[in-house]
């Protein structure tokens, strides 16, 4: 089987859906691997370097996407303009897309792959179990952007993260407020923590208290039990209007204290909760900093603009869009690990069949054979 690596045409992207170590892996479990030419320019990996691992590079998108059986991406399929065809049209009929496809916004390009007999798998839905773990694509790109967000809120913040003592006198800590703590939100307080900020924590779910405090945060409970506020692949539930309005009361309360907020809360498949009104911002102290990783699905904070950085009463609002693409190089060798390990998982021998009663394999298949799987049966 041929295994296609696309160059991403997606704006803003970096990354590189294969690296020349998981190109290595593919090609002793016998697939052939074609790249676009300067496919991982963005991530620093040359064509030479991709030749070396054993792939053959291809001059452009159309050849690959006609010869190739599986198609490894980091971005969903859109339209080439090089080309002047969507990558769906390239692709071969009954051939094989891995990527992240968001599919609740997406049922255009969905239905398109359906009616192409495409077998269409998409990285957000891998699921939340053990096994899984090393293809969990969503907690690779989280943990990067949770390590990123403290980064830029530090380089846009006019003050110093740690206590001094000076000469000059003593500086006193940024304090930090992380909105979520789920993997994004761990790796946030780890990162503010190790500069040297005061940092709390906030979470609908009870259940990471324990998680954050280990971190050495300070964990800002609600008091709601671990049934009400999360589902079964453990991500957060919608609450009562009740909840949610205490809810805004308590982080009010804790934003006027706050030098930077990070806001990393999202629910899957809906709009982001909103967390941080206009009256809140209009609270915070001047020169403060929010750094909005929801900004995507419709963001956290009411004034946040997504691919914007802008300033609203004073405080500086950070809405960048694809953040793990900042970090290109070891995004790029995490998110091609977990599709390698999913590639493997799919097809552990050449003329494997997809498993239908495999959890991992049917709970990611938005198309198979001409109809639509999503959301999962």
């Amino acid at each position: 089987m041929k295994v296609g690596i696309p160059k991403e045409i997606t704006a803003e992207e970096r990354r590189v859906a294969a690296t020349p170590e998981t190109v290595g892996k593919m090609i002793k479990k016998g697939f052939e691997v074609l790249v676009q030419s300067d496919a991982g320019e963005e991530s620093f990996i040359s064509n030479n370097d991709y030749e070396k691992a054993g792939a053959t590079i291809r001059t452009n998108a159309a050849s690959l996407y006609s010869e190739a059986d599986i198609i490894l991406k980091v971005q969903k399929p859109t339209q080439n303009k090089e080309e002047g065809k969507h990558e769906v049209q390239m692709a071969k009929e009954g051939s094989v897309v891995i990527a992240f496809l968001q599919p609740a916004t997406n049922l255009d390009l969905i239905q398109q792959m359906s009616s192409k007999k495409i077998s269409a798998f998409s990285m957000e839905l891998i699921p939340r179990i053990t096994r899984a773990q090393n293809m969990d694509a969503l907690s690779s790109m989280a943990n990067i952007a949770g390590y990123k967000s403290v980064i830029e809120a530090a380089n846009a913040f006019s003050k110093f993260f740690p206590l001094l003592m000076t000469a000059a006198g003593t500086v006193t800590p940024a304090k930090v407020l992380i909105l979520g703590a789920g993997v994004a939100g761990l790796q946030a307080i780890a990162t503010a923590k190790r500069l040297g900020a005061v940092v709390q924590a906030f979470d609908t779910r009870p259940i990471v208290k324990e998680q954050v405090e280990s971190l050495g945060a300070d964990f800002i409970d609600m008091g709601v039990t671990h049934e009400e506020a999360q589902d079964s692949g453990g991500y957060a539930k919608e609450l009562s209007k009740e909840f949610y309005q205490k809810e805004k009361e308590v982080i009010h309360k804790n934003v006027k204290n706050s030098d930077i907020i990070i806001t990393t809360a999202q629910i899957p498949g809906k709009p982001a909760p909103l967390l941080i009104t206009e009256e809140m911002v209009k609270d915070m102290k001047p020169g403060s900093v929010i750094v909005d990783l929801a900004v995507e699905q419709g963001g956290n904070c009411a004034l946040s603009e997504v691919g914007k950085v802008v300033t609203k009463y004073g405080v500086t609002i950070i809405g960048k869009v694809n953040v793990p693409s900042l970090l290109s190089v070891h995004a790029s060798q995490l998110y091609a690990r977990n599709l390698a390990n999913l590639l493997f998982h799919l097809f552990p021998k050449q003329d494997a069949i997809l498993n239908l009663e495999d959890e991992i394999t049917s709970s990611s298949l938005v198309t198979h054979e001409g109809k639509v799987r999503y959301p999962p049966t």
